[in-house]
């Protein structure tokens, strides 16, 4: 996996009480930017399907019995 270096600014006193509470920033940075494409790509999908929501296929029901024969 490949990584891009990303820069940021940080309000200097929530810098600072990360530091003296051992927040990795770095870290909660990476986790923080993860939890907000999840989001994003779970909003994208929620938007996708109720643009064109699925549509009940008796075909995978017949497809279902093709086992059973």
């Amino acid at each position: 996996m490949s990584t891009t270096r990303a820069t940021f600014t940080l309000d200097d006193s929530l810098a600072d009480q990360a530091r003296r509470l051992g927040v990795n920033i770095s870290a909660a940075a990476r986790d923080g930017v993860a939890a907000a494409v999840r989001s994003a790509l779970t909003r994208a999908d929620r938007d996708a399907y109720q643009r064109s929501p699925e549509k009940v296929d008796d075909f995978w029901t017949d497809a279902e019995t093709w086992g059973d024969e």
